[in-house]
């Protein structure tokens, strides 16, 4: 690379946040990553912190912050992501989506930098629109459970873009759809994650309602590919960056088992309040402005998945 370029990714050592420091880091830029490791961990990033391309800060994006030199690239992914998460830290989640965009976008502002927000489809709500598209304004309860979450980032894009249109910054806006992959915290809640967990200690597999919920579920790797395509480009978004393939909860259940060679019992849980009935991603605008589409099938996902998993736990 004739000139280094610097990237910021905050939220560093999260699960998502610590796949795009090792993309950025494979390709020669210098990277920093911010994360004040309420979620995310030392051990997602152990890898890169002799390297001298890479630097890590230990700070809470809710509070502002300097950062000396030339930054080119702003990636903000500083925020918990799980139900657990979110719901025993709401008032934290509210304030990384307002407060900590706020201040990402401020350093981005000041170094002249690329800005990318990470969004989610929980924007959408529990969809009566499906597959979901990116004009889709969604059914969100703000005052739900789950509200602390998806109005934190209904925020940070509504902030994101105003910050284009007042300060004529060059900013991009990512939706993301379930992924999954290693660096997933046993314990997040999440269905993959809870799957492999529960099928790998002989556990009975938690199924919440029955079982006939969907989700598309996306590889980290194929997450990423998407994330560095749409950063690179001439594309604001919003943009769907995920994997159209819908799995009903009970097949997903099924295609656990069957990778892992071996049955196990189910246990019906009810449907927590405001839990997505159906969630598949429109990936149209994905596919013709960035010419992205996921690769990596869920069946061997999930065997790389569980395969670190029975090596990291």
């Amino acid at each position: 690379m004739a000139t280094q370029k610097t990237v910021l990714v905050t939220g560093g050592a999260g699960f998502i946040g610590s796949h795009l420091c090792d993309w950025f880091m494979t390709r020669g830029y210098k990277v920093i990553a911010l994360d004040n490791l309420i979620t995310g961990s030392k051990s997602n990033i152990a890898h890169l912190m002799k390297n001298k391309n890479f630097e890590f800060i230990k700070h809470d994006l809710s509070k502002p912050i300097r950062i000396p030199g030339k930054i080119d690239y702003v990636l903000n992914f500083a925020s918990p992501a799980s139900p657990i998460d979110y719901l025993n830290l709401s008032i934290q989640t509210m304030k990384v989506g307002a407060l900590g965009t706020h201040n990402a976008l401020g350093i981005a502002k000041a170094k002249k930098a690329v800005f990318l927000q990470a969004s989610t489809s929980e924007v959408y709500g529990d969809p009566l629109v499906h597959p979901q598209t990116e004009d889709y304004w969604g059914n969100v309860n703000p005052i739900g459970p789950r509200g602390v979450y998806d109005e934190a980032k209904r925020f940070a894009e509504a902030l994101t873009l105003a910050y284009k249109k007042v300060h004529k910054m060059d900013v991009k806006i990512v939706r993301i759809f379930n992924t999954y992959g290693p660096r997933m915290r046993l314990k997040d809640g999440r269905v993959v994650p809870n799957f492999i967990d529960q099928i790998l200690h002989d556990k009975p597999l938690t199924i919440y309602g029955n079982g006939k919920q969907t989700r598309s579920f996306c590889y980290v790797d194929d997450l990423v590919d998407g994330i560095t395509k749409l950063l690179l480009s001439k594309e604001t978004g919003p943009v769907n960056i995920g994997n159209p393939r819908e799995f009903t909860i009970r097949e997903f259940a099924d295609l656990v088992m069957k990778t892992h060679g071996g049955k196990v019992k189910l246990a019906y849980e009810p449907l927590p309040t405001d839990d997505p009935k159906q969630r598949k991603p429109n990936i149209a605008l994905a596919r013709k402005t960035l010419g992205w589409e996921p690769k990596i099938p869920l069946e061997q996902g999930i065997q790389l998945t569980m395969d670190w998993f029975a090596k990291n736990s």
